[in-house]
This record gives C-alpha cells, structure tokens and sequence, in this order.
C-alpha cells in the first residue's frame, strides 16, 4: 500500500514561552521536526510526507523546504480532525495515512512499523496507546466488549469515570484512507474546545463495527511530547542517552 504520512506542525506552543515555533525547538542540536520527518521518511519518500503548519507557518515551511516534503497551511486552527483534513487534500494518493506530530520526536520506527501493519492485515486503523500510572490531560482510550477500543475521550471533555482509566492516546495513528475521508466528512466541534477532534473518527469507526486496533507502548517514553521547557530537557535527555548506547 502506498503510504501518506501526515505530520501535524500548526500549534503555536504558548508554554514554550518562546516566538520560536514549537516544532523548531532544538534537542540535541536538531529541530523536533527534523526527528518525526526522519521517521516518515523511513517509511515513504519525502514527497508523500504533508507537514501542516500555522503558527509562523514561514519559518516552518522554510525549515522543512530543503527535504522535498509537501506543506499544507492550516488557517484558522480548528483542530486536529481538521489539520488532517488540510493534510490529505494537500496530497490526493495515499490508501495508507500515517499520522504523526511535529513535537513527538523519540517514536522508533519499529513501533510505527507495527500500526501501519495492523492497517495493511485489515484494521480500519490503529492507533498507539500507553498505559500510565499519572495518566493527567491525555485523553482516555475507552475500551468495551472483550477489550475492543470503543472510543478516545478527551481529558477535558471526560467524566469522572473516564479521567480514572488509565490507558492513553499517544496521538499517533495509521488509518485506511477511504473510511478515514468519511469520519472527517461527519465531524463537528461538539465539545469543550469548539475544534474538529481526530479522536473521534475512532468512535465514527467503532460505532460502525469497524475494527480499530490499538498497539500498547512497552516503553511510554516514545510519546514524550514537547509543551514546555521542561519537556524539552527530558527529551533531549533520552537523545542523548540513545546516543551513548
């Protein structure tokens, strides 16, 4: 199957505290960006890689414009259902859609290789999940009958019931494109943030008894995303450590 690979970049990252775009932040002398790219290009060729940029979209475009990637504006920022969307129709071919974000920059390709053949043995999609003992603002991933994943409820938009589980969404998925084009079709900003969730193409899939399968992380670290500074030393901590072994 040919494959997309959707890299969301828009966020503008105010903890960061920083004019800098987020995903231009430096970890072990290299942008985060350049770290997810790598990734995407170890499965397709740069050219089948979308990065979606906002926030100072320029200063990111400009960065990623010498690896040959595709870029997609996403103006206003209405999510990241909505990202995805700009994200695909900036690049029509792809049965496969790999979406990835700019500021996760420890995922190894033997994980990702795992969703993106969940996909191609005949899930609808799958997505990535860890199970943390703090699981804090990650959304929840809901599971029903025989540990099937039913849906992934946003830590904001989630009951008491739900912000006690412990299982999260790591925010990194793998979908086939012809249902991933109908979910994005049907959603609304019926929520806490008035935004177009990716999250809840999951619960469109599932509500059609679509099977979506979920790959655990044996080591959660992989997800480690970047907000504030303090992430971005714990980061650039396990880059280095990878290095020295």
């Amino acid at each position: 199957m040919k494959c997309l690979v959707a890299v969301l970049a828009a966020g503008k990252g105010t903890r960061m505290k920083s004019d800098l775009p987020k995903v231009l932040h430096q970890a072990s002398g290299r942008a985060l960006l350049d770290f997810v790219l790598d990734l995407g290009e170890s499965l397709t060729p740069a050219e089948n890689i979308v990065v979606v940029v906002g926030h100072r979209a320029g200063s990111v475009s400009d960065h990623v414009k010498v690896r040959g990637v595709v870029t997609a504006l996403q103006e206003p920022q209405l999510g990241t259902g909505d990202a995805l969307r700009v994200a695909m129709e900036a690049a029509p071919d792809g049965d496969t859609v790999v979406v990835l974000s700019g500021d996760v920059p420890l995922l190894r390709k033997i994980t990702l290789d795992r969703l993106v053949d969940s996909v191609e043995k005949g899930a609808e999609a799958a997505l990535l999940t860890a199970v943390l003992t703090e699981p804090g603002a990650y959304g929840r991933v809901v599971r029903g009958h025989g540990g099937c994943v039913r849906a992934i409820i946003e830590a904001k938009d989630a009951d008491a019931e739900t912000l006690s589980l412990n299982e999260v969404n790591a925010g990194v998925y793998a979908f086939r494109r012809a249902s991933l084009e109908q979910a994005l079709a049907s959603l609304k900003p019926d929520n806490a943030q008035g935004e177009y969730y990716l999250t809840d193409v999951i619960s469109w899939l599932t509500q059609r008894s679509l099977p979506v399968a979920a790959a655990i992380l044996d080591d959660p670290e992989e997800m480690q995303g970047v907000n504030t500074r303090e992430d971005l030393r714990r980061v650039e901590q396990v880059l280095e450590r990878r290095l020295e072994n």
